[in-house]
C-alpha cells in the first residue's frame, strides 16, 4: 500500500477534513452544562480567545519561515477557520443559554454555528441578533479577529506566491500551469 505524502493535495484535503470533523464533534459531542457563572464565561472566552491569537501567530510565523518549503502550504492558515468558527458557536451558545437576553434566535448549538457562519461571511440575514451588551462585545470581537485573520490568510498566500514565482524566476523553473514547453519538435 502506497503512503500519502505530505505534499500531496490529498493530504492536504485529507488533514483539512479531519480537522473539521474533530472541530464538529468537540462542539456537538462535548457536554457544555447551563453556561456556568458569569465569571467562568469571561475565563473561558479570554483564555479560548489567546489560545486562537497564539495558534494563529503560530501559524503566520511557520508560513513566513517555510520559504518555498512544500510540506508547508497556506491551506494548514486557511485550517485555522475551523477551530475559530467552533470556538465563537461555543461562545455564543453559552450566552444563549445562561441568559435569553442575550440573543433573539440562539436556541441550540446549531443554530449558534450558523450565526457564527453567517457573521464570518458577513451576510447577516437578521433572523438571529444580539441584544445583550456581552453578545455584541463577542459579536464585534469576533468581526475584528475574523477581518484580521482574513487580512493575514490573504498577506501570507500573497508573499508565499511573490515567494515563489521569485524562485522560479532565478532557478529558471517553468510555471507549472505553462504546461509542456513548446521547443523545435513541435508539428
Amino acid at each position: 500500500m502506497r503512503r500519502l505524502r505530505k505534499d500531496s493535495p490529498w493530504w492536504t484535503v485529507i488533514t483539512t477534513l479531519g480537522s473539521l470533523a474533530a472541530c464538529l464533534l468537540l462542539f456537538y459531542g462535548v457536554p457544555l452544562g447551563d453556561g456556568g457563572r458569569e465569571w467562568e464565561q469571561i475565563l473561558f472566552f479570554v483564555i479560548g480567545f489567546v489560545g486562537l491569537c497564539y495558534l494563529v501567530t503560530f501559524q503566520v510565523r511557520r508560513q513566513l519561515r517555510a520559504g518555498r518549503e512544500p510540506s508547508v502550504r497556506v491551506q494548514s492558515v486557511v485550517g485555522l477557520l475551523s477551530p475559530i468558527i467552533i470556538f465563537f458557536a461555543i461562545a455564543y451558545y453559552l450566552l444563549a443559554v445562561h441568559s435569553e437576553a442575550e440573543f433573539v434566535g440562539i436556541e441550540t448549538r446549531t443554530d449558534a454555528l450558523y450565526f457564527t457562519v453567517v457573521t464570518l461571511g458577513t451576510v447577516g440575514f437578521g433572523d438571529i441578533h444580539p441584544v445583550g451588551q456581552a453578545a455584541r462585545v463577542v459579536t464585534m470581537v469576533q468581526i475584528l479577529f475574523d477581518l484580521a485573520v482574513i487580512g493575514i490568510l490573504v498577506a501570507v498566500a500573497t508573499q508565499r506566491l511573490e515567494s515563489r514565482a521569485r524562485w522560479r524566476e532565478e532557478h529558471g523553473e517553468p510555471d507549472e500551469d505553462d504546461g509542456p514547453a513548446s521547443g523545435p519538435h513541435e508539428r
